[in-house]
């Protein structure tokens, strides 16, 4: 049995399908000839792969899959589900590939669309089901039978049938007659297009030929792409009748052809599509009104998109027009588009599957928000991005503006509210300043650009900085604040790296479909997904060995916490295992942290316009009401916002409401404070109070003002204030699309380095007169040997100073074992030229090269048993010039005696009754091959090879 809320969802969804020409049945009843476009409700799939909540049939054939979910269900971890499905179809039964190239995650409210014959398949929102029309349009193009191959037993398409597929083969642009900037403008869009960025934004100055540089790429899109219609979209009428001109005076340089002469350009005056038409030319008033089946004043059509906005302060919802399907139009091109189209209408743009390509000479912080911070074009400005660090490990930071200090949107702006419950989002414009702190980032407020900028930076500075010389992004798994924000990283990583659904995942607790442990071995064995998102799922206790990224975008408290989160990338790998999963990778010798967040750094609408206070804030409401204010543009615009609310409430939070208004709810609340405002309700009342039919206009103020008292009495309540402004925080996430961020700094930290060697130097200049290892280094008597229990002696007061050296915070146990590790480190981070061996293993007498190379004795710093080797080998050429030699068995006691040394400093004969000396035979073998000369070449070695 399905549950109610899903149940609730799929009968959205059935009106949805029938609404797109789909005709709904239920699989006892199936007649997959009804219709050319039929879709069967739990349809039962073969064996291990359950039921698809719709099973797609195009022309006779299986097409695609439906997924439902209640609504608010987050729908991209629903992919793998449906993935599943599209792959389930038992055998024998007709379909036009296999997999099913179709597929639909929907709660009814929110619905994403994943095209199976685009090339590295990605899931889109989209506002409703496309036509049967579409598909078989798409599946005839993309010949679902090649060689008489049946499609079930291909194991790929056949030619590219959709816009994305053929954007991948355009050709080279004929740049005669372009001037250099138009050239940019062009082949940037193409290649945002390529990339299957949604929103693309040209910045052209004005007078270097905007409208010339569109119609240019518009050709090229329609002839060479096979764009079926493109949409131009224009601020006023005249400004269409001047666009359609150009469209007409267009020369092609690829056949000599005016644009009106190989396709139909229609300036839409009417509303009425011309389906046959390549482009349309349209207001986006005129667009509205033909979505809402409306007709449009003619002078309407001459208003500018501002002052007609105007005449609308809350515009009503579109819903699906049947006679203009979302696949309508497969680009759409937003002219002046730094007008207000983006705020009151942005509706229409988003109704339509299709790329919005926005054109300007101004674009305000609005506009940049609005196509994703996606700047494909800026006359006379090139970007460029300058990356160069690679460091074993240590802390990649990536710092914003917003990230650091938060942000403010001015009031005016139009901003998204979505609900946390059904993800459902409305836009408002903000009556007041709208600030925020870091704090509220992702959870209270999400900044659409914030998280963009972190994700672009960390692509941008992936095989430059982090990585440098590689091409295949690390397994890298990065850590959300919950699963709303998990999935908003996960929609930008796609798009921001320019890849499919497989690329990244989201593993959460809320993910379904696919088993999170299944996911989770696929991240871990596969090559696919690159990228993980999860909050707290794989914290603790996953060992995935191929992670070398750990990637925060959130801060964690806790710091056993922390160092667990951060252990997701300590281990090791052997380097075909490595290989099999990210073939470019050489060794994992190191694994990068990336500190988005500095966590390393820490130890509705209302059907009348009530509302006429729109530039006071709610709080501010509040507090005038309970001061006392009774004005009616006060009480009607806290009664609209109430009435807005109330539609909101969850049934806890009626009850909660209902308690501190004594049982009366807050509808009937709202309703009191509309009655205070309605003249026959004081006349009344004051007929009342005055025992008389006539009473004076001074007595009809009074009882009007106790009447509105009495009204908003409720509303004196502080809990019952705080509570109300609690639930408005609570229940709508804000998203900003207003501020764009920008980059303060990323790169590989020094601070701590630099703290851990200053310490260090200190230390040593502060100690040199009482620690007998530093006498001994400080004056360099090489006739008074450097013993080992000088050294150990000096460690243990470095131990002591441990917590002046900074190292403590990250190695808060066994710190002695670790001292050379990490002086080692912090030296390489500074002196990079001059460190070698900072990917070793130090042991305690390195601890000898640390305080020479502190101390200027040397202008390296080198591994002392590597000191110790070259020492050796000068020692022995010394001999041999001499005319000493030794013979093998010699030589192999010799290297024995080395090694012992740089481990220890020195040897003594009493050395020789341990290993390794005793497995070979002790003091007697030594004496035996050496003789007399043992002592004297005991003595030369320790003092040549510890010097």
């Amino acid at each position: 049995m399905t549950p109610a809320p899903e149940a609730d969802a799929r009968l959205k969804i059935d009106d949805l399908l029938e609404a797109a020409g789909w005709q709904v049945q239920d699989a006892d009843l199936a007649n997959i000839y009804a219709a050319r476009g039929v879709a069967i409700r739990e349809f039962p799939l073969k064996s291990g792969h359950g039921f698809a909540d719709y099973l797609l049939y195009v022309d006779g054939k299986a097409a695609g899959v439906i997924e439902a979910k209640k609504v608010g269900s987050t729908l991209t971890g629903v992919e793998v589900q449906s993935d599943k499905y599209t792959k389930g179809l038992p055998e024998g039964l007709p379909r036009w590939h296999n997999p099913l190239p179709f597929s639909f995650q929907s709660t009814g409210v929110e619905t994403r669309f994943t095209n199976g014959l685009d090339p590295a398949p990605r899931s889109r929102n989209v506002f409703a089901f496309h036509r049967p029309d579409l598909f078989a349009e798409w599946l005839e193009t993309d010949a679902g039978v090649v060689s008489g191959i049946a499609a079930e037993s291909q194991d790929s398409f056949g030619q590219p049938s959709t816009f994305l597929s053929r954007l991948q083969q355009m050709p080279e642009l004929i740049t005669e007659g372009l001037w250099p900037a138009q050239i940019k403008a062009i082949t940037n869009l193409e290649a945002s297009l390529r990339d299957n960025h949604p929103r693309s934004l040209i910045q052209m100055a004005t007078g270097s030929g905007k409208t010339f540089t569109a119609i240019n790429f518009i050709y090229r899109l329609i002839k060479f792409a096979g764009a079926r219609r493109v949409l131009f979209l224009v601020d006023r009428g005249n400004l269409g009748r001047q666009t359609l001109k150009e469209f007409q005076q267009y020369v092609s340089p690829y056949n000599n052809f005016k644009f009106s002469e190989e396709y139909i350009v229609q300036n839409l005056t009417s509303n009425v599509l011309d389906t046959t038409a390549r482009v349309s030319i349209c207001t986006i008033q005129r667009l509205y009104s033909m979505l809402k089946g409306r007709d449009l004043p003619e002078e309407l059509d001459e208003e500018s998109v501002d002052s007609f906005g105007n005449l609308f302060k809350e515009p009503e919802p579109i819903e699906y027009n049947v006679d203009f399907p979302i696949e309508s139009f497969d680009v759409i091109v937003t002219d002046e588009c730094h007008r207000s189209i983006y705020n009151l209408w942005r509706q229409v743009l988003e109704y339509f599957d299709a790329y919005l390509i926005g054109l300007t000479a101004t674009p305000s912080k609005q506009t940049f928000g609005f196509f994703n911070q996606n700047l494909v074009m800026e006359y006379g400005h090139e970007h460029a991005v300058a990356d160069g660090v690679n460091v074993n490990y240590d802390v990649y930071r990536i710092k914003t503006a917003i990230t650091e200090q938060g942000g403010e949107v001015e009031a005016g702006y139009y901003v998204d509210k979505r609900d946390r419950e059904t993800r459902e989002v409305r836009w408002e414009q903000l009556d007041d300043d709208f600030n925020y702190d870091a704090k509220q980032l992702d959870r209270d407020v999400v900044v659409v650009d914030q998280i963009r900028k972190v994700i672009q930076t960390y692509r941008d500075k992936l095989f430059s900085d982090i990585f440098p010389g590689r091409s295949e992004v690390p397994k890298t798994l990065i850590f959300a604040k919950d699963d709303s924000h998990a999935e908003d990283i996960v929609k930008i990583v796609r798009e921001e790296f320019g890849k499919g659904n497989d690329f990244a995942q989201k593993i959460t607790y809320r993910t379904t479909g696919a088993k999170p442990e299944d996911l989770i071995a696929a991240f871990r064995n596969s090559h696919n997904p690159r990228i993980a998102v999860t909050v707290d799922m794989i914290a603790t206790g996953t060992d995935i060995k191929a992670v070398e990224v750990v990637f925060f975008m959130r801060s964690v408290k806790s710091r056993a916490y922390f160092e667990q989160m951060k252990g997701r990338g300590v281990r090791i790998i052997n380097d075909n295992d490595l290989q099999s999963v990210t073939p470019d990778a050489v060794t994992k010798d190191h694994f990068v942290i990336v500190d988005a967040v500095g966590v390393c750094e820490q130890d509705q609408t209302d059907s009348r316009p009530m509302e006429r206070k729109k530039n006071v804030g709610f709080e501010k409401l509040l507090q005038a009401v309970a001061f006392g204010n009774a004005e009616p543009d006060v009480i009607s615009s806290v009664a609209a916002r109430l009435a807005r609310m109330e539609k909101k409430l969850t049934a806890e939070e009626h009850r909660q409401v209902e308690t501190l208004l004594d049982g009366k709810s807050l509808k009937q609340l709202t309703g009191d404070l509309v009655d205070t405002l309605n003249p026959d309700n004081h006349l009344a009342k004051a007929r009342k109070d005055f025992a008389t039919n006539e009473p004076a206009t001074k007595q009809v103020q009074q009882s009007a003002v106790k009447l509105v008292g009495e009204a908003v009495k409720p509303l004196c309540n502080p809990k019952l204030r705080e509570l109300l402004l609690e639930i408005k925080k609570k229940n709508e996430q804000i998203i900003d699309t207003v501020s764009p961020d920008t980059l303060i700094f990323a790169g590989f930290t020094e601070e701590k380095a630099k703290g851990v060697v200053e310490s260090f130097e200190q230390f040593i200049a502060d100690n040199k007169d009482e620690i007998t290892a530093l006498q001994v280094l400080y004056s360099k008597p090489y006739k008074q040997r450097l013993r080992f229990e000088d050294v150990r002696e000096l460690a243990e007061k470095l131990v002591a100073q441990v917590e002046q050296l900074r190292i403590y915070q990250t190695h808060p146990q066994g710190w002695e074992k670790r001292v050379p590790d990490e002086l080692w480190a912090a030296y390489q981070k500074l002196q990079a030229g001059k460190v070698r061996g900072a990917a070793a293993n130090h042991i305690l007498t390195d601890l000898v090269s640390l305080v020479r190379f502190a101390m200027h004795q040397e202008n390296e710093l080198v591994p002392f048993p590597e000191k110790v080797q070259v020492n050796f080998r000068a020692w022995v050429e010394q001999q041999q010039a001499s005319g000493k030699s030794f013979t093998a068995e010699q030589r192999k006691w010799l290297e024995m005696i080395r090694d012992h040394i740089a481990a220890n400093l020195q040897i003594e004969t009493d050395d020789f009754d341990y290993a390794p000396f005793a497995q070979a035979g002790g003091i007697g073998k030594v004496w035996q091959l050496f003789g007399d000369d043992l002592s004297k070449i005991l003595d030369d070695l320790n003092e040549a090879l510890a010097a």
